[in-house]
């Protein structure tokens, strides 16, 4: 039988990326959807009961949490906004799968945890943090080739666009006047931060940062740019850089190793695999032209998860925690003047 869930939200991200997730997978059943209000629920344009702030008595999140028939939610909500959706869903004993990053800062997201290992959540039910990067065939390939190559060297991270006036995720109003720190540094970064940390694995794992910030572009306060060198538990250092502010443009990760390198270009969806150094000229090209944003097949494995009774280990509330943590922690680096900040959950 398939689970019934519900999605909270009726964003760009819910409408173009998890409602069509939801309706390609055969584990789950669309039952409700739940916006703040009535309009924009009805724009995410589903056949299926709706739920909102405005849409009278019997009709709010909480009422659809009382359905039995509901087993689980999709929550993708504004950022600060989710914790209290996610509390509330595990405590009325529904799965939650909840967008990322796991909350708006480190203070929120420790105590969201605290509570999912508390007795005030009810019948079982399991939480993940959503991170589609981790999901994509063409990073799970490029980590599989950098485990071949041996040791890692070194790295270079660096993902770059522009945001405009006008654009799509721009004029959706809580980006726009953002009040979660680092603006879209926190929205997409943690993308990011997720995909390198994939590639590097767990013997480069970064245990420490400095970095420099600024803003390019006016519009896209507080901050849209930040540089950074990370150290690795294994002693070596590499760069990440994001701006989302600049005329450059791309999204690569470079990962030097013992016996060669690989690059994952990230949008392209192409993996190159070097054998030797980089300008003996003894490259591979590898596409994965199916894998999308990832979004399709996250859905999928944590519908799995849930019919297994075996939660994917990507998922753990844990795993953003960390992700979350180098973004903070490269924000605070940036006000600071590049000073060096070690990673809490390193050390733990």
């Amino acid at each position: 039988m398939a689970i019934g869930v519900a999605l909270i939200g009726s964003g760009i991200f819910a409408k173009e990326s998890h409602l069509p997730a939801i309706q390609q997978s055969s584990n789950l059943s669309l039952k409700a959807v739940y916006s703040r209000s009535r309009k924009s629920a009805e724009s995410l344009g589903a056949d299926t009961e709706l739920y909102s702030d405005d849409s009278g008595a019997g009709k709010t999140y909480h009422d659809l949490l009382l359905r039995p028939d509901v087993d689980a939610v999709i929550i993708a909500l504004p950022i600060l906004s989710q914790p209290e959706y996610i509390e509330a869903a595990l405590a009325a004993g529904k799965h939650v799968l909840s967008e990322k990053p796991i909350a708006g800062d480190l203070k929120a997201a420790k105590h969201l945890i605290q509570y999912y290992k508390s007795d005030r959540v009810k019948g079982g039910a399991t939480w993940g943090v959503a991170e589609n990067y981790r999901f994509l065939d063409s990073f799970q390939f490029g980590r599989k080739k950098i485990e071949e190559f041996g040791r890692v060297l070194g790295f270079r991270i660096k993902t770059f666009g522009n945001v405009k006036p006008g654009s799509k995720y721009f004029e959706t109003p809580w980006r726009k006047k953002a009040e979660h720190q680092g603006g879209f540094l926190l929205d997409g970064g943690v993308h990011f931060v997720a995909a390198t940390r994939l590639l590097l694995g767990e013997t480069a794992k970064p245990k420490a940062l400095s970095a420099f910030s600024t803003l390019l572009q006016e519009h896209l306060g507080p901050v849209d740019t930040v540089n950074s060198i990370w150290v690795t538990k294994s002693g070596i250092s590499g760069t990440f850089s994001i701006s989302f502010g600049t005329t450059l443009s791309g999204n690569e990760y470079t990962v030097a190793c013992e016996k060669g390198s690989v690059s994952v270009v990230s949008g392209a969806n192409t993996v190159t695999v070097r054998e030797g150094e980089e300008n003996e000229n003894k490259s591979e090209i590898h596409e994965f032209k199916n894998d999308g944003n990832g979004v399709k097949q996250e859905v999928a494995v944590w519908a799995q998860g849930i019919v297994d009774g075996k939660p994917d280990p990507r998922f753990s509330p844990e795993e953003a925690l960390v992700d979350l943590e180098i973004v903070e922690k490269m924000l605070k680096s940036g006000q600071a003047g590049g000073e060096l900040q070690t990673l809490e959950e390193f050390i733990r």
